[in-house]
């Protein structure tokens, strides 16, 4: 079972941090003036992938527990 929990994790962190990627290119596609702009990572669109890289995170650790 914790094999699962860890394959799962992983694969919640991948898909956060790839995604989030994207997103952030998108972004600073879409802002051209402001690239070097520090709110860029408190966009309200970057919130879903940090939500899922924590989730990842927090099934990683308790993987790790059990």
């Amino acid at each position: 079972m914790e094999w699962v929990l860890g394959f799962i994790a992983i694969a919640l962190l991948i898909v956060g941090l790839v995604g989030q990627a994207f997103e952030l290119k998108k972004i600073r596609l879409a802002n051209r003036d402001e690239l070097a702009s520090a709110n860029i990572f408190l966009n309200k669109k970057n919130f879903k992938w940090y939500a899922i890289i924590g989730a990842g995170m927090i099934l990683w650790y308790a993987a790790e527990r059990s």
